[in-house]
C-alpha cells in the first residue's frame, strides 16, 4: 500500500511541476500511472489530499535543513546554507510556489498551518539575529521592528521569487536558484558590522 501511495505522490509532483495544478486532476495522475482512478481514490480521495501530503513533505524537508544548520561554526555560512537548501527544496516542489496563491485560497488546512509556521520562522529568525548581534556580526537595530521587517522582506522574496523567474525567463533552472540564493544572501550585507562583512566575504557562494 505504502509503495503505491508513494508512487502517486511522485507522479503527482511531476505533473504539478510540469503542467501546473490547474491542469492536473486525479484522472490525469491515474492515467499517467496506468492505474484506475478508483485505485488512486483508495489512497487519496481528493486532489487536495495529495497537495496536503506534498506540502507536509516540504515542511519536513525544511525542518531537517534547519536542524542540520547547527553544524556550521561560521554563522553567516549557516544562514546562506539554510537559505540555499530551502530554495532547492522549493525547486524540487516548484509547483507550490508557482501556484502559491491558488493553494492558499483553496486549502484551508495548508493556509492555517503555513501562517502558524511563518510565525514560528519569524521567532527563529529573530533569535538568530540576536545571536549574530551578540557575536558582533550584525549591528543593533536602528529603529523599532527593523529586523521584523527584514524577515518580512525575506518572506516575500522567498514566496514569490520563482514566479518572477518564470515571468522573466520562462522556466526555473538550477542556475536561477543559485542566482536568487545569492540575491537573498546579499540582502543581509547592509546590516553587517565590519567583523560581519569580513566573515561574509569568506563564505563560498558556490
Amino acid at each position: 500500500m505504502g509503495n503505491t501511495k508513494d508512487k502517486i505522490l511522485v507522479t503527482a509532483l511531476e505533473l504539478f511541476n510540469t503542467q501546473g495544478m490547474a491542469k492536473v486532476t486525479l484522472r490525469t495522475i491515474a492515467s499517467k500511472m496506468g492505474i484506475s482512478q478508483g485505485n488512486l481514490n483508495y489512497h487519496f480521495k481528493k486532489r487536495e489530499d495529495i497537495v496536503e501530503a506534498l506540502y507536509f513533505q516540504i515542511v519536513e524537508s525544511i525542518n531537517q535543513v534547519i536542524a542540520s544548520s547547527m553544524q556550521f561554526e561560521n554563522h553567516l555560512e549557516s544562514v546562506f546554507s539554510v537559505s540555499k537548501a530551502i530554495m532547492f527544496t522549493f525547486y524540487k516542489y516548484q509547483f507550490f510556489l508557482l501556484d502559491f496563491v491558488l493553494i492558499m485560497r483553496e486549502h484551508k488546512k495548508i493556509k492555517t498551518h503555513y501562517v502558524k509556521l511563518i510565525q514560528q520562522r519569524e521567532l527563529e529568525f529573530l533569535n538568530m539575529i540576536d545571536v549574530l548581534i551578540d557575536k558582533n556580526l550584525i549591528r543593533k537595530p536602528l529603529f523599532s521592528n527593523e529586523y521584523n521587517n527584514l524577515f518580512k522582506r525575506f518572506q516575500i522574496l522567498s514566496d514569490f521569487w520563482m514566479s518572477s523567474v518564470v515571468v522573466e525567463k520562462g522556466k526555473i533552472t538550477k542556475a536561477s536558484v543559485h542566482q536568487y540564493s545569492e540575491i537573498i544572501y546579499q540582502s543581509i550585507f547592509p546590516y553587517l558590522t565590519l567583523k560581519g562583512q569580513k566573515l561574509y566575504k569568506s563564505v563560498s557562494l558556490a
